[in-house]
């Protein structure tokens, strides 16, 4: 088990770090504060080979590893709609969205109400999803709906692969978010859309299947994203520490501020080692649920510490939008809902544990 990076990969994030310092940051609080998507940030992106890493290179994509950055068509999707879909991303900065929640199942995803009604050989899509990040700007969707009666639970979900511009389809509601608000996040609406076989990924009733296969393999995303926060956190943090004076001294010279730097670093440390772990699994063929849920619930609640603890640094100053800190904290807070709360990571953890035993 090897985690230091090769030379593509340390280009990788040092082109990433530039970008971010560069072009990010400087617009991020205005983007913030407006909510207004990223549009031609993302595409500069896209054009420095930051977006779609791991997409395959038969389908255009880098091809790297989960380890440097996947989707249900990767998982189960046909060579064709691989290369439909997949392709499409390649080829211009367009952008696709996961669309699995919904008003009255958010972790309880196979209590989802959307349906696919069979009439011939077609299926009839109807029903509502909820907080699908960058659901007014996809160009495409992979979503979840079911095939027979509610009562069946798991039995009947189906992943279905659909361009937006598919008669029926439309966009809600846009959610006016406590954090992350540069990040589009909507209602999609599916009424009476008319769907073939060629729109579906996997077999049918594997959805849920599906859908729990992607949350092991996208959750150490969410670890990675909580390394970023820290990491943001900590820095400004230790500079403002060093050049903040009170009784007649750089606050860092105190022992409590001190400590707070040092549990901080702790933590980071810790989440990007166990992020790096999952992915690396992952690499190695394996989809370990367990691995995925440690490294994205320990990272989720370390970066809403951190980044707390980064606020009641900078004191005042902290609580205002003066200075990035308070908006780390609230980008921080939705870590620890999305892709599965850290009650539900805790929840796979013991199962998982428990199956162990003996």
């Amino acid at each position: 088990m090897d985690f230091s990076l090769t030379d593509e990969q340390q280009r990788l994030v040092e082109t990433a770090r530039k970008f971010a310092r560069d072009r990010i940051i400087p617009v991020a609080q205005k983007l913030d504060e407006h909510g207004t998507f990223p549009s031609e940030i993302c595409k500069e992106g896209w054009e420095l080979g930051l977006m779609n890493a791991e997409i395959p290179t038969e389908y255009g994509g880098v091809g790297l590893s989960c380890t440097d950055h996947a989707m249900p068509l990767i998982l189960a999707g046909t060579e064709e709609q691989k290369k439909r879909y997949l392709g499409a991303l390649t080829e211009a900065p367009i952008f696709a969205a996961y669309a699995c929640s919904e008003p009255d199942a958010g972790s309880d995803v196979a209590g989802m109400r959307t349906n696919a009604r069979k009439v011939g050989d077609e299926y009839v899509l109807n029903g509502q999803k909820r907080w699908i990040t960058n659901g007014g700007y996809a160009s495409w969707y992979t979503t979840f709906a079911r095939i027979g009666d509610p009562k069946d639970r798991h039995k009947g979900i189906t992943c279905f692969a659909l361009p937006r511009d598919t008669p029926g389809v439309a966009v809600g509601k846009k959610e006016d978010k406590l954090g992350q608000r540069a990040s589009n996040t909507t209602d999609v609406l599916f009424e009476d859309v008319k769907l073939t076989r060629a729109n579906v990924v996997g077999a049918e009733g594997e959805g849920f299947k599906i859908a729990m296969k992607t949350f092991d393999r996208s959750r150490p995303w969410i670890a990675a994203g909580a390394t970023g926060i820290m990491r943001r956190a900590l820095d400004e943090s230790r500079r403002y520490a060093l050049e903040r004076k009170a009784f007649g001294q750089p606050i860092a010279q105190f022992q409590a501020i001190q400590f707070m730097l040092a549990e901080m670093a702790m933590k980071y440390e810790a989440t990007r080692l166990l992020m790096l772990k999952a992915a690396w699994s992952i690499t190695q063929g394996k989809l370990d649920a367990i691995e995925s849920s440690y490294a994205k619930a320990f990272g989720a609640d370390s970066a809403m510490a951190v980044a707390t603890d980064a606020v009641q640094i900078f004191g005042g100053y902290g609580y205002t939008k003066e200075y990035p800190v308070e908006k780390l904290m609230r980008d921080a807070k939705l870590l620890q809902i999305y892709e599965g709360t850290s009650q539900i990571q805790r929840m796979v953890i013991a199962r998982n544990l428990l199956a162990q035993a003996g």
